[in-house]
C-alpha cells in the first residue's frame, strides 16, 4: 500500500459513492482528508466514520467560489497545509435524448458541473497552496467519454473534455504540480444505481473481469497517483473499468 502520511487531501463531493471511496482510500494510507458536499448534517456523519481526528467536512456549492477558497483555507488551518486535490464533483441530469434534442441549458449545467467546476476548483487550491508549494491532483473522469451511446450524453462530452483538461494542465502546472485522472467504469453508487438495478446480468457480462466496480477500486488508482511512487507520472488518463472497454457492447 502506497505511503500518503503528513499530507492533506481535498476530495470535492465526498459524502458518499465514489467520493466518500476515494476519501477512505487516501485515510488508510495515511493523509488527513477534507471532504465536501451541500449537506452539512451527512457530511458531518461521514466526516466522523472518517475519523474526526484525520476528516473535515466543509459543506457548500461545489461552484462557488466562496466556498471552494473556504475550503482551502479550512484545510491550511485545520492541517497545515493542502498537497492533494481530487476533483470528483460531476453528473448529469439523465432525459434520455440525443445531444440534437437535448436541452440547451441542461447541457450548459452538465458541462459547468463536470469541467468549469474542477478548473476553479484547481485555481482555488493553486493560488491558495499548491502554486508555492507544489502537490499533486486527480480529475475524475468516465469511459462515457469514450463511448458513443445511442440516447446520446452531454455527460460523456463532459468527460471527454476532462481528459483533456487533465492534459492541458499537466502541462501549464509543471514542474512543481502533477496533474492526472482516473476514468472509472461502472462503479456501484446511488448515482449509478438505476442503470444497474435490474440489468447486473447484462452490466457484469460487458465487463471482463466479472464484477461491477466499488468505489474502493478508484479510491486505490486514486491513491496511488497522489503519491511518491507515482512521482513519474503526468498528464496521464488511467482507466479503471474492469476492462469494460476492451469491448463496446
Amino acid at each position: 500500500m502506497v505511503s500518503l502520511n503528513g499530507k492533506t487531501a481535498l476530495v470535492t463531493g465526498a459524502r458518499t459513492g465514489i467520493g466518500f471511496g476515494i476519501a477512505t482510500a487516501l485515510v488508510e494510507r495515511g493523509a488527513n482528508v477534507v471532504i465536501t458536499s451541500r449537506s452539512e448534517d451527512k457530511l458531518r456523519t461521514a466526516a466522523a466514520e472518517l475519523g474526526d481526528d484525520r476528516a473535515l467536512g466543509i459543506a457548500g456549492d461545489a461552484h462557488d467560489p466562496e466556498h471552494q477558497r473556504a475550503a482551502v483555507a479550512a484545510a491550511i488551518e485545520r492541517f497545515g497545509s493542502l498537497d492533494l486535490l481530487v476533483n470528483n464533483v460531476g453528473g448529469t441530469e439523465r432525459d434520455g435524448r440525443r445531444l440534437v434534442d437535448t436541452d440547451v441549458a441542461a447541457y450548459r449545467r452538465t458541462i459547468d458541473l463536470n469541467l468549469t467546476t474542477a478548473l476553479t476548483w484547481v485555481q482555488a487550491a493553486w493560488h491558495g497552496w499548491l502554486g508555492e508549494h507544489g502537490g499533486a491532483i486527480v480529475n475524475i473522469s468516465s469511459i462515457a467519454s469514450k463511448l458513443a451511446v445511442p440516447d446520446g450524453t452531454s455527460y460523456g462530452t463532459a468527460k471527454a473534455a476532462v481528459n483533456h483538461f487533465t492534459r492541458q494542465m499537466a502541462n501549464e502546472l509543471a514542474p512543481g504540480v502533477r496533474v492526472n485522472c482516473v476514468e472509472a467504469g461502472t462503479v456501484l453508487t446511488d448515482f449509478t444505481r438505476p442503470n444497474v438495478e435490474g440489468r447486473e446480468e447484462k452490466v457484469v457480462g460487458s465487463v471482463p473481469l466479472k464484477r461491477i466496480g466499488k468505489p474502493a477500486d478508484v479510491g486505490a488508482a486514486v491513491a496511488f497517483l497522489l503519491s511518491d511512487d507515482a512521482s513519474w507520472v503526468t498528464g496521464h488518463t488511467l482507466v479503471v473499468d474492469g476492462g469494460r472497454l476492451l469491448h463496446n457492447r
